[in-house]
């Protein structure tokens, strides 16, 4: 199963110079939680999530309208391809602990977005002659590296021995 068979196709995206209030707004009406942001000519650049906004607006004290998504987006990118087999596209989710990849195309150019809800909602359970494609352990599998808390600095160090 490829990635372009279950991703969500032409989602919306900001740009660098919109605000946070803006990027707030398409999450509402588009019932996400991450917002991809685009360069001029629709280059992949950045990630907005709902997280990033409050943050932001608490930790600067500033209003979310007066706060540019440039001075707080993610440009630390995993992203796929939609040709890329599925479960690349879940070996990046499970090694980067991320729920949400951009699609993009070869000239790096925003494609779409594939969620752990796409992948959810498209996953079966194995059956007693063919297994899926798209398995629910493969979900189950994915959600538990996400999740998995990484152990705390200190306690590894109190772990490692001279």
């Amino acid at each position: 199963m490829k990635v372009k068979e279950i991703m969500t196709a032409g989602p919306k995206a900001c740009t660098l110079t919109d605000n946070l209030a803006e990027a707030a707004r398409l999450m509402w009406e588009e019932d996400c939680g991450i917002v991809p942001v685009v360069a001029p000519g629709g280059e992949l650049v950045g990630l907005i999530t709902d997280r990033d906004i409050c943050m932001a607006a608490m930790l600067k004290g500033r209003n979310e309208a007066s706060i540019a998504i440039e001075a707080v987006m993610s440009g630390k990118l995993f992203t796929c391809k939609p040709e890329d087999d599925i479960h690349n596209a879940l070996n990046t989710m499970r090694n980067n602990k991320v729920r949400r990849l951009p699609v993009v195309t070869a000239g790096g150019k925003l494609a779409g977005m594939l969620s752990m809800n796409d992948v959810v909602l498209k996953a079966a359970e194995a059956g007693d002659k063919k297994a899926p494609e798209l398995s629910y352990g493969d979900v189950v599998n994915t959600y538990k590296s996400i999740c998995k808390h990484q152990l705390p600095i200190l306690q590894a160090q109190a772990t490692v021995t001279v």
